[in-house]
């Protein structure tokens, strides 16, 4: 009797720590993303201000090198959820395994 009781406590923690997975995994807060304007044709040649397209291509680099950066870390985040939930599943199997022994 004290072993069914302790793996029904047991899966109640492991489906317990599924569901606060889980909401964690949909509560991440959303990337920014930077939209940039696409060029358009001008009258004047953009070679006349090389030092203001120079500043802003490196701006837009920056920007881009921060969002990839982001987009890293939210990946390894992801990833490690995904690791957490796969050894949870695995757990909760075992322990259907052990109640169905018991």
């Amino acid at each position: 009797m004290r072993l069914t009781r302790k793996i029904s406590l047991a899966f109640a923690f492991a489906l317990l720590l599924l569901v606060r997975a889980s909401e964690a995994q949909q509560n991440q807060s959303p990337v920014p993303m930077m939209i940039v304007q696409a060029a358009s044709a001008s009258s004047t040649p953009a070679v006349s201000h090389p030092a203001e397209n120079s500043s802003s291509l490196q701006a837009a680099i920056t920007a881009l090198q921060q969002v990839k950066a982001a987009n890293e870390e939210t990946l390894k985040k992801q990833q490690a959820t995904l690791q957490q939930l796969d050894q949870l599943q695995k757990d909760a199997e075992q322990l259907k395994i052990f109640a169905k022994r018991g």
